[in-house]
């Protein structure tokens, strides 16, 4: 187990934990988390990364009709979307470089 896999262990377990009671600065922490993981990511994943990142934010209120279950799954969702958006921007921000480095 590398760091990599470590922090997003902790991405995941404060996103979960988040939907249940007040984690102060959540979202910070899940993104820097996100960030963290997007430096793991191999070239392959990309665009699935950044895929499932624009995807979990555009679904995340879907199940807010579930009810009981349905408000906490949508917090879980967006929350993940919150972990992913940190590994997207990451994954964005080093290929633009990648393409804009002189040599």
């Amino acid at each position: 187990m590398n760091v990599y896999k470590i922090v997003g262990l902790l991405g995941v377990l404060v996103a979960i934990v988040a939907a249940f009671v007040n984690v102060p600065y959540s979202e910070p922490i899940m993104a820097v988390a996100g960030l963290v993981v997007g430096l793991s990511v191999a070239a392959e994943h990309h665009v699935r990364v950044i895929v499932s990142a624009l995807a979990l934010h555009t679904v995340a209120n879907a199940f807010n009709g579930i009810p009981a279950a349905g408000a906490s799954i949508s917090t879980i969702l967006a929350n993940f979307g919150v972990l992913a958006a940190g590994a997207a921007l990451l994954i964005i921000v080093r290929n633009m470089y990648e393409r804009l480095k002189p040599f």
